[in-house]
């Protein structure tokens, strides 16, 4: 009896090595978390005018917040969301959370001269 694989059986290793990646690869999103980014503007950013646009992006997210409040992303993950800013510095919070269960933030700081 030979030790080496028949071509039948290659075809099945390759399949399988197949399938395996492929699962491991749509198990990212499970395996990495919940996760998101400001993009603008930059955490220190200081700023003259009393409203801004802060935007960013989300994944793997089941729900989004901004200071609390609940937030929506598009179908790509983007969010961009104007704010009144009061005088000084002022924090704001971007919560994630997952389908399960797991949680993420970013916080950045934004000081308003006038």
């Amino acid at each position: 009896m030979s030790a080496n694989p028949t071509p039948r059986q290659w075809i099945l290793i390759v399949l399988s090595l197949l399938l395996a990646f492929y699962v491991l690869f749509q198990a990212r999103f499970i395996i990495l978390g919940p996760r998101v980014w400001i993009d603008s503007p930059q955490d220190g950013a200081v700023v003259t005018e009393p409203i801004i646009t802060l935007s960013g992006q989300a994944r793997n997210a089941a729900w989004i917040s901004l200071n609390g409040s609940q937030i929506y992303t598009d179908q790509e993950g983007l969010w961009s969301e104007k704010l009144p800013l009061s005088d000084g510095a002022s924090i704001m919070t971007v919560h994630v959370r997952d389908r399960f269960g797991r949680e993420v933030e970013e916080r950045i700081t934004i000081i308003l001269r006038q």
